[in-house]
């Protein structure tokens, strides 16, 4: 018997696609702008779990990780569609210096790179304000 995981019509299979998986969704009420990063990851963590592609973003999944031309297809399929849903869920500013990333993942880690930075001034003086 097959694993399910190898089973691309799975809804357990993160390369599985349903048919509602729109590439012009955006998966969040707010936009990623440079003032909200903590809270837009966290937002966009959520529906792409529930989605089961988080593994896209996270590095999980990788390209060099298929073997075979036939799951390369679908990861290729459902890595743009998540490049899709990142890109729809961030200000358009942000979005014109990412359109040519290829993988979600390497969008992922630029957020990470631009903002967590910005946001350690913050940090250090919202903690020193509180002592």
């Amino acid at each position: 018997m097959a694993n399910s995981n190898d089973d691309f019509n799975n809804g357990n299979n993160p390369y599985y696609l349903h048919q509602f998986d729109n590439p012009g969704m955006s998966m969040v009420t707010q936009p990623l702008t440079n003032d909200n990063y903590n809270s837009w990851k966290r937002s966009m963590a959520m529906p792409l779990s529930a989605k089961n592609k988080l593994d896209f973003v996270d590095g999980s999944i990788t390209a060099h990780a298929v073997t075979d031309q036939v799951r390369y297809r679908f990861w290729k399929r459902a890595n743009n569609l998540v490049n899709s849903w990142l890109l729809n869920s961030i200000s358009k500013d942000i979005a014109a210096s990412l359109i040519f990333h290829s993988c979600a993942a390497d969008i992922w880690k630029d957020f990470e790179d631009r903002f967590q930075q910005n946001n350690a001034p913050r940090v250090f003086h919202l903690k020193k304000k509180i002592t």
